[in-house]
């Protein structure tokens, strides 16, 4: 039974909404996975704020190209699940990586960040990338970690004049 043209127009207006708020988008072969496989990785992302969804290639190539991201022809061939991540990558992406393991089933194809298309040894890097918190951190201390040594070189050359001062003073003050 062909869907109507009105249902077409309304799953890519809900793709879209989903592809621009989400963080990344793991695209994957999800064929030989069981319903219940399928409801089992959904539960893992659920917590993330993460999810999977199977739409047509066709659908979702319209609705990047509406949303001016880059299509990536080669991904969307056979069945593909997309994973939406709309927070943190390291978690919601180690899960799915660690389903595909477990069942062995279910293949990462690449991914999608932002207008960035992702291979599949980049996406399995992603659990790898520190905490956001973790990288503001490091940024935070590379620009303090300067300063604070400048403003260490300046209080010891300060310290020392003022050394060379007071001895100075003594001296000038006590009748030899």
């Amino acid at each position: 039974m062909p869907v109507s043209k009105q249902k077409k127009q309304e799953t890519i207006e809900e793709l879209k909404e989903m592809l621009g708020r989400s963080k990344a988008v793991i695209l994957s072969n999800y064929r030989g996975l069981t319903a219940q496989q399928m409801s089992q990785l959904r539960n893992r992302l659920r917590p993330f704020g993460s999810k999977m969804l199977v739409a047509k290639n066709t659908l979702v190539m319209k609705s990047l190209e509406e949303l001016g991201l880059p299509q990536p022809e080669d991904l969307l061939q056979g069945p593909t699940a997309l994973s939406m991540i709309f927070g943190e990558l390291n978690q919601p992406v180690r899960a799915l990586l660690d389903f595909a393991r477990e069942t062995d089933v279910l293949k990462v194809k690449g991914g999608l960040m932002g207008a960035y298309l992702m291979s599949v040894q980049e996406v399995q890097m992603l659990p790898q990338l520190p905490a956001l918190e973790v990288l503001r951190a490091q940024a935070l201390g590379g620009v303090a970690s300067p300063v604070s040594g400048f403003i260490g070189v300046l209080d010891g050359a300060l310290r020392g004049l003022l050394y060379v001062l007071n001895a100075r003073a003594e001296q000038m003050g006590q009748p030899s």
